[in-house]
């Protein structure tokens, strides 16, 4: 957990009594609406149908205990008794009072927490891996990096006020889990192909060689969802990490030289990327950056080690890799097994495994927790990891660094709070926008839909049969809930004033990211379940081998045969029966 220091405080609490001051003003109509919307929105304050909402920053994903009480404390003092997690790893509050937001942004700052920047045209909160620092697969700890930008861009005076909003996202691992692609500006740790570096061995945040190459950072530029979904473009595949910042400087220097201001629509970094193309882009960056390049901006190893020095790190056990005990729970509880199969990931260390708790239990919102959820799974943190929790983009949490022994009480402890569904992975797993039930934005409600999916799928042999497959929902283009990027996606859309929803299928984050492809007209609510079943029973009767996803069977035989079935063009019911399948 990075602690902040005594900058870090002054920064967050002086903004408080600023936005107080700012708030009074307003209230007492001395500062205009006008003039006092981009003040609150660079406060993470929104208007939305029926309310302010407040997007509290949770930097990177990383929160701890201390914090997860304060904000259950502020969701019961403050909000109606419960909080939702977004895909950006943060957490929003939905009926705040104008009035009282500063007192919460007071007691955030008590934890060391602020909404600084989560909202706005600014560089937004910086998003990765949930497995940072444990993951099996990793490069480097990538929240040292994130916890480097986090400084770099909160109150940039030259990047407050970009043409539109701007995201980054982080992954120090072989496998993308922080949907890099699809961000305005995505960043890979890799090594060089050498074998020797000049930098110091033994750092946790890998910028060391030991024989392995030295470290840097593929960086990916144009990537996002919204109105124009786009792939990100590699711009450079090698970065040294010492120009890590000065990079990133020169790249937002010609996005707010050249991004358009006069149509909001065509504003995001994407879109420039895609008129000029990749290429003349990259161009303009290295000239840039060629200003830039070995300036005050560039890091150095001892800055990366105090960095580094800020963050707590678990003092874990010297454990053996197999423990007996969760062997024998294991053998003897399946219900236990099957969550242990779906929700408990890999360890770097022997003896530990990272734990999802999932917030994706049916007739639930995805992502919500209530303050009661939230006073226990801090208590769950303390006892079982470190007193540290991680939120996933996809909208659950995680306890990353539990013992082996301890899976089986921690389970037991989950289950009556609602936290134990064994889905991740699954279709019910579905990650949904708070969608037009509260954001002024959407065309179309998305908890509800979400719900109804559950109901339908609620039979857990038949998920397990189906297999890997990401649904997400989104209730307008915006598309908060990445519905370009799921297996399936749906987006709510308006037809005369009536809520609608396209379906699309082929989307996919990580390495191989990927676009949905929109399969026809749209569906009224009440027919969606069904339209989600069609699509099931076409890929369990085309599927080559138990083995192959969804999204590779629908790579592999294209959206014409999900499409003809779906809309009857092709009224012959697929070669094998999805529920019988389920119980053979």
């Amino acid at each position: 957990m990075y602690l902040y220091d005594e900058i870090d405080q002054r920064i967050v609490d002086e903004r408080v009594n600023q936005f107080r001051d700012q708030t009074r003003r307003h209230l007492a109509g001395e500062l205009p609406e006008d003039d006092f919307r981009p003040l609150r929105l660079q406060n993470g304050l929104y208007i939305q149908r029926y309310a302010p909402m407040l997007r509290v920053a949770i930097p990177y994903g990383l929160v701890s205990s201390a914090q997860l009480r304060r904000l259950a404390h502020i969701a019961r003092t403050y909000d109606k008794g419960y909080a939702h997690f977004s895909t950006r790893q943060n957490i929003q509050f939905n009926w705040p009072r104008l009035d009282e937001v500063p007192e919460i942004l007071a007691e955030l700052a008590e934890v060391q927490m602020h909404a600084i920047q989560t909202s706005g045209n600014c560089v937004r909160n910086t998003t990765t891996d949930h497995f940072a620092g444990v993951a099996q697969d990793e490069i480097v700890d990538s929240f040292v990096w994130c916890e480097l930008i986090r400084q770099w861009s909160t109150l940039h005076p030259e990047f407050a006020y970009l043409p539109r909003k701007f995201k980054i996202a982080v992954s120090g691992s072989a496998a993308d889990r922080a949907a890099t692609w699809v961000h305005d500006i995505g960043l890979h740790a890799v090594r060089s192909a050498g074998g020797d570096s000049v930098d110091g061995a033994g750092l946790g945040a890998g910028v060391d060689g030991a024989g392995q190459g030295a470290v840097g950072f593929r960086v990916i530029v144009g990537g996002g969802l919204g109105r124009t979904p786009i792939v990100g473009h590699a711009i450079r595949e090698f970065l040294p990490w010492r120009h890590l910042l000065t990079y990133l400087d020169a790249i937002l220097r010609v996005y707010n030289r050249y991004g358009r201001r006069d149509n909001k629509y065509k504003a995001r970094i994407k879109i420039l990327v895609k008129e000029l193309t990749p290429a003349v882009f990259a161009q303009k960056v290295e000239e840039e950056w060629s200003q830039l390049r070995d300036g005050p901006a560039t890091l150095i190893e001892e800055e990366v080690r105090r960095i580094e020095g800020r963050f707590t790190r678990p003092a874990y056990a010297e454990l053996p890799a197999k423990d007996a005990f969760l062997d024998a729970m294991l053998a003897a509880e399946k219900p236990f097994a099957n969550w242990h199969q779906r929700n408990v990931h890999p360890h770097k260390v022997p003896g530990y495994a990272a734990v999802t708790l999932s917030l994706k239990r049916t007739g639930a919102a995805p992502g919500d927790a209530s303050a009661e959820q939230l006073d226990a799974i801090a208590g769950l943190a303390e006892r079982y990891s470190f007193g540290e929790l991680r939120v996933s983009h996809e909208q659950n949490l995680i306890l990353a660094d539990v013992r082996a022994s301890d899976l089986h009480a921690l389970w037991r402890e989950i289950k009556p709070l609602g936290l134990a569904t064994p889905n991740i992975g699954l279709l019910t797993n579905i990650i949904a926008c708070p969608g037009g039930d509260f954001c002024s934005l959407a065309n179309a409600k998305s908890i509800p839909v979400a719900e109804a999916i559950q109901r339908r799928f609620d039979d857990l042999d038949y998920l397990h049969d189906i297999g890997e497959l990401d649904l997400n929902i989104s209730g307008c283009m915006n598309s908060c809930g990445h519905h370009h990027i799921g297996h399936i996606g749906i987006l709510g859309v308006d037809k005369q004033g009536e809520e609608f929803y396209q379906i699309s299928i082929g989307g996919a984050q990580g390495a191989d990211a990927s676009l949905g492809k929109v399969i026809g007209p749209a569906f009224a609510r009440d027919q969606v379940p069904e339209v989600i079943e069609k699509l099931i029973e076409v890929y369990l009767a085309e599927r080559e081998g138990e083995e192959e996803r969804f999204i590779d069977t629908v790579r592999r035989i294209d959206i014409e045969p999900f499409k003809d079935y779906v809309y009857g063009t092709n009224r012959q019911t697929p070669r094998r029966n999805s529920r019988q399948l389920a119980t053979a």
